[in-house]
């Protein structure tokens, strides 16, 4: 994996624990709190584990390939 392919790569992974902690947020605390307080709180906490989670695998996959 070139060093391009592995940014965009953590980009896209970025992107995407954005956007389900923003779903997962609406989903889980819309109701209680708002869908707008939720969305903010869900893309603030969500990259904590997708993210992270994301990034160690592509870290491990560099390693191997």
């Amino acid at each position: 994996m070139t060093a391009a392919g592995f940014v965009l790569a953590a980009l896209l992974a970025l992107l995407a624990s954005l956007a389900g902690g923003v779903v997962g947020g609406i989903l889980v605390g819309g109701k209680h709190i708002g869908n707008e307080l939720a969305a903010l709180m869900g893309a603030f906490y969500g990259p904590m584990g997708g993210f992270l989670g994301a990034l160690a695998g592509l870290i491990l996959y560099t390693l191997i390939a």
